[in-house]
């Protein structure tokens, strides 16, 4: 009703009253445009163009509506997948963070085993080292204290060689022969 009375209002404001003549005469123009109008807007009501219009609109902000909808829970999906790629992230990055200074840890534990084993090897290196010098030390002085027999032999031999006679040499002979056989028996 509403929608009636306003448009009767709209159509009498119109410069169709200005025309000269008759206004409600089929020869005036005006009149014949008007008549047409008020024909053509009573044909969509009849045939409910309005109401399709507007559920037509409606039907389109419903799918608009869903449009938003739906792209909100995208939304808040995408945050979530956000929010998780993020917190794997950081997870990623402590346990990098904790591989890191556990490496470092192993690197100084295996350093200072190394080192430790480098000393132990030294120090036997070095034991054996001296024990090389000494057992060489041994054997020069056993080497010289042997030259020192056989010279001392050697010059005692000659020396009594030298005082001795053959008489003397014989009886040194008997003497040994008895000697060797009380040792024997």
């Amino acid at each position: 009703m509403k929608k009636l009375t306003l448009l009767i209002l709209a159509a009498s404001a119109t410069p169709a009253f200005a025309a000269s003549g008759p206004f409600f005469s089929l020869f005036n123009t005006n009149f014949v445009v008007w008549l047409a109008f008020i024909a053509f807007i009573a044909v969509l009501v009849y045939l409910k163009v309005p109401g399709k219009l507007g559920g037509a609109l409606d039907a389109r902000a419903n799918d608009i509506r869903s449009e938003l909808d739906e792209a909100k829970a995208l939304r808040e999906e995408a945050q979530t997948l956000l929010a998780s790629y993020e917190r794997k992230q950081r997870e990623v990055a402590e346990q990098s963070e904790r591989i890191i200074a556990t490496a470092k840890e192993e690197a100084a534990v295996a350093a200072a085993k190394a080192k430790d084993e480098l000393k132990t090897s030294i120090e036997r290196r070095l034991a054996a080292a001296e024990d090389q010098i000494t057992s060489a030390e041994a054997k020069a002085i056993q080497q010289v204290r042997d030259s020192a027999v056989s010279v001392a032999i050697g010059a005692a031999g000659d020396a009594i060689a030298a005082k001795m006679t053959a008489a003397d040499s014989n009886a040194l002979i008997d003497e040994a022969i008895a000697d060797a056989g009380s040792k024997l028996h």
